[in-house]
């Protein structure tokens, strides 16, 4: 009896342990990195130089989550009412970019979008880029990045929360004379928040803080925190600088976490 109560706790034990080791310590050796002397000199350094590189960032991420929105539940729409017999090969195409690696995926994007490339002369052609003008080394190509390489995390979890959604709530809309976007307005798309909200967070928790899209699409203009955090932990070694704005992005990150989370749970009351 004693021995089938101590189960639970053994089982937990082997991952409290991983967390302890890989996140809990790092994470407390990295707070205590950001306190280095003279004391707050990093947060203050973080605050005074940086706004404009953390506003920048975080424009940059929300942007790439409302196109990577507007494209991806269309998407999961479709995957959850009318795919049929193609849902399972259209959910493969879906996760197929994670079979290549996050590198390999953004040096793509740079060839495409590369100045001699098929993209940027049918723009030319019609002449939404100017004839000396390029798409590389600008925002719209670092937004573009994030977006490309973010997409199935917006797609997936807005999928599984239209899969839930029971059928006979969509029949009985309109059964009630609803038309289908009135239906969509009042049953189909309140279901789906939770899904839309675990997939904006899914895409511009990593995007805020990605360094990778912009070094390799942008230009010195389009510098975001994450480029800054890497550059002051490996070649300015400036290490409580790197993490004062490591910590400082974490604490503004989870302030947005909790406000979205408050807002959806008052929206589900309401």
């Amino acid at each position: 009896m004693r021995r089938t109560a101590l189960a639970p706790t053994l089982l937990v034990l082997p991952g409290v342990a991983w967390l302890t080791a890989f996140f809990v310590l790092p994470l407390l050796t990295l707070a205590r990195t950001s306190f280095g002397a003279p004391w707050w000199d990093g947060y203050a350094r973080a605050v005074t130089g940086y706004g404009a590189v953390f506003a920048r960032s975080f424009g940059f991420a929300a942007l790439a989550t409302l196109a990577a929105l507007l494209l991806a539940y269309p998407l999961a729409y479709v995957l959850a009412f009318r795919a049929g017999r193609w849902r399972a090969l259209l959910l493969g195409l879906v996760i197929l970019p994670f079979f290549t690696t996050f590198l390999v995926r953004t040096f793509a994007w740079k060839t495409i979008l590369n100045d001699d490339g098929l993209v940027v002369h049918l723009l030319q052609a019609v002449r939404l880029v100017p004839a000396e003008g390029r798409l590389l080394d600008t925002a719209w190509a670092v937004v573009g990045g994030l977006t490309y390489n973010f997409l199935p995390f917006m797609i997936l979890p807005i999928y599984a929360s239209l899969e839930k959604i029971d059928r006979r709530l969509v029949e009985a809309a309109q059964d009630l004379f609803s038309s289908p976007v009135r239906a969509f307005r009042l049953v189909v798309l309140p279901l789906s928040l939770p899904g839309v909200l675990a997939g904006s967070l899914l895409t511009f928790i990593p995007a805020a803080g990605d360094f990778v899209n912009a070094e390799l699409l942008g230009g010195p203009n389009q510098r975001m925190i994450g480029s800054v955090i890497q550059a002051q932990f490996l070649q300015g070694r400036d290490y409580p600088l790197a993490a004062a704005l490591s910590f400082g992005l974490m604490a503004l990150i989870a302030v947005g976490v909790l406000a979205a989370a408050r807002l959806l749970r008052e929206e589900q009351l309401a």
